[in-house]
């Protein structure tokens, strides 16, 4: 194998490939990357077994071939080259190492074979749609904060990606929960994803995702059988498996009854409860809304060091109340945010509360409410 290319598009392709690879792998051939020289580009693969990314770079091809090499070592030598340099890639006769020449720089990296390389074998997907990048970022970023790190409930682990009725519709929903918070976001349902399966989209595959539909105006095409899913986003090819469980019924544990309505601005809210958590210790610190009308009180204890309390104004007309809920998981709703106020729904002190967007209809959470 011979090949010539851009140091930038070497280094733009590796980017996305090399993330997926693990930095400790009993397995060998996981921590390298294949490059497959056919043609007018360079293709370079990388898998965890769960998660494959492949990206095609344009390249010039002096001799076609294919070979895998340590994929992180590989990324930090292009990344450190110089702007603007020509790199070569050239394997020895006998396949067992790799040049990487650059102007008067000069590495050899050991290779393994092509044919160790495991191949995450797609099978066939039963539906096919596409979907504007920026609606499949929504979907994502407006839920993904809310997935569930417990590996017990592994079902919780992921994005649940979803067709329903709606509104009159069919919608394309995104949900994640970890049982103290729930994130939910919709669009009209593209076209051929009518009768799709409800799928659980991995976290990692989901943090991968995130980091390829940075670009508003790509298309994404989406592949998805009931055990893998695929994504085609311009060059990139990112296939992984779906989490195998059921993800629990989410509609549950909306609240439809809830008549006490809170109105505040949302950046004033978010800065007083960073402010007031300041004196909690621990993440997992409850801050106490005392809502009456026209205010809301919070109020932070902490036996150790001391208490914290702000006031508000906002709009609240309803009977007074007082509530706690877990300082982070507000911050992380509030963020999520579009509108310039939050719309908070309440019962009471122990029921779930509705947080709706002002600026976004199409999205809601629900936040469980803590002791205080």
């Amino acid at each position: 194998m011979r090949v010539i290319l851009e140091r930038s598009t070497l280094l733009k392709s590796l980017n996305h490939v090399h993330r997926v690879v693990e930095r400790r792998n009993t397995i060998p051939i996981l921590s390298n990357v294949l490059l497959n020289a056919d043609g007018a580009s360079l293709q370079m693969k990388a898998t965890d077994l769960d998660l494959e990314v492949t990206e095609a770079a344009g390249a010039t091809i002096e001799q076609a071939g294919a070979t895998t090499v340590p994929a992180h070592l590989l990324y930090d030598i292009v990344r450190k080259l110089p702007d603007g340099a020509e790199v070569m890639l050239k394997t020895d006769e006998d396949g067992n190492a790799m040049s990487v020449v650059a102007g008067r720089s000069s590495f050899r990296l050991q290779c393994l074979p092509q044919s160790d390389f495991p191949e995450l074998s797609a099978g066939n997907f039963s539906h096919i749609f596409r979907l504007d990048s920026e609606a499949l970022k929504g979907l994502i970023e407006k839920t993904q904060f809310a997935i569930s790190t417990e590996e017990t409930r592994y079902y919780l682990n992921g994005i649940f990606l979803h067709t329903i009725e709606a509104d009159g519709g069919l919608k394309l929903r995104s949900v994640a929960t970890d049982g103290h918070r729930l994130a939910r976001a919709e669009m009209e349902a593209p076209a051929g994803s009518e009768g799709m399966p409800g799928i659980i989209i991995p976290r990692k595959t989901v943090g991968e995702l995130q980091k390829l539909v940075d670009d508003p105006d790509v298309a994404v095409t989406v592949e998805l059988s009931d055990t893998k899913i695929r994504f085609t986003i311009g060059s990139v090819i990112l296939t992984s498996k779906l989490i195998d469980g059921t993800f629990p019924d989410y509609q549950r544990v909306i609240p439809t009854g809830n008549d006490k309505k809170l109105v505040i601005d949302r950046q004033t809210f978010a800065s007083a409860v960073d402010r007031v958590s300041t004196i909690s210790s621990e993440r997992g610190r409850a801050v106490k809304l005392s809502i009456a009308e026209g205010q809301v009180t919070l109020t932070v204890n902490n036996p150790d060091s001391g208490s914290a309390t702000e006031e508000l104004a906002a709009d609240y007309e309803a009977d007074p109340i007082e509530i706690g809920f877990n300082a982070r998981y507000l911050l992380d709703v509030a963020a999520q945010l579009s509108g310039s106020e939050a719309r908070f729904l309440l019962a009471d002190a122990g029921s779930p509360t509705l947080v709706q967007d002002e600026g976004d209809e199409s999205t809601l959470y629900v936040l469980m409410p803590m002791r205080v």
